[in-house]
């Protein structure tokens, strides 16, 4: 049985794998780039100031498929699990489990838990993941 637990955030998706052969660790970037908005400088001619000028609606939809992108790789190497336990801070996890629904219903079908877990440590991840599968 492969039972797989996965601590995601919006950088990266830690993926802890335990089967009759043991456990292996694997880490997946998001490279999702975070928008921070900048003056553009403008002219100061009417209000005396810089005008500012945002694309926010572009800058939400490259996210948007940034997170598409980084949902699809993570579905991807988790595809052969028979239970898969979602951990994050936030809502990732969330939006996560709603696009495995969607998107891959026979992985979506698989998911057993889906619970906030703050940061920790990559050894705290294994054995929180471990803890979970061996209390369930």
């Amino acid at each position: 049985m492969k039972n797989i637990g996965i601590w995601l955030d919006s950088k990266n998706a830690l993926i802890v794998r335990f089967n009759e052969n043991g456990d292996s660790f694997n880490k997946i970037e998001s490279g999702i780039e975070f928008f921070n908005r900048t003056s553009t400088s403008g002219s100061r001619v009417k209000w005396g100031g810089t005008q500012d000028i945002t694309h926010e609606q572009k800058y939400l939809e490259k996210e948007k498929q940034q997170f598409k992108t980084y949902f699809k790789e993570v579905a991807h190497a988790v595809a052969d699990c028979d239970a898969l336990a979602l951990f994050g801070p936030a809502d990732i996890n969330e939006k996560f489990k709603k696009e495995l629904e969607e998107n891959y219903p026979t992985i979506g079908r698989k998911i057993v838990a889906v619970e906030k877990a703050d940061s920790m440590t990559e050894n705290q991840i294994k054995a929180l993941i471990r803890d979970f599968f061996n209390n369930r």
